[in-house]
């Protein structure tokens, strides 16, 4: 008997409660990482058992992970490398260079709104807007 596993069912776990911000940024992911921890006070820091690997084109490409967990709640807040090397994690979303993720609760939609709005006043962001999990196509290589 073989054992399959069902990624579809794996997908939908890791997104249940979960938010997810595209944003284009053209400067170091420590930089943009760095601007956050100042601008909002959080403490994002680089994870490197998080880190994503991906095989193509006979080569491995890596995507680093930066996480912040809130102290005051059980949030955790994720920024993923969309770019290694002129590959994408993500290839349908190629403009983005970073995407954020918010797991483990609920953001409320004021909440994730004030804090669009808190990320936009870096002067390196250009754009920053909110990904519905439908319009991703290889949401897979998000899980870690």
């Amino acid at each position: 008997m073989k054992l399959k596993i069902d990624n579809d069912v794996m997908i939908e776990e890791f997104f249940s409660d979960t938010r997810l911000l595209g944003i284009v940024a053209p400067i170091e992911q420590y930089r943009f990482c760095w601007h956050l921890n100042q601008l909002l006070n959080f403490n994002f820091r680089i994870n490197n058992n998080l880190e994503i690997q991906l095989n193509k084109k006979a080569r491995k490409y890596f995507y680093s992970i930066y996480e912040y967990g809130e102290q005051s709640g059980t949030i955790k807040h994720y920024i993923y490398n969309n770019e290694d090397d002129g590959e994408y994690l993500l290839p349908e979303l190629k403009h983005l260079d970073f995407l954020w993720l918010m797991k483990y609760d609920i953001m409320e939609d004021d909440e994730v709104r004030m804090l669009m709005n808190s990320i936009k006043t870096i002067s390196a962001v250009q754009l920053i807007t909110e990904l519905t999990n439908e319009k991703i196509k290889n949401k897979q290589h998000l899980i870690f």
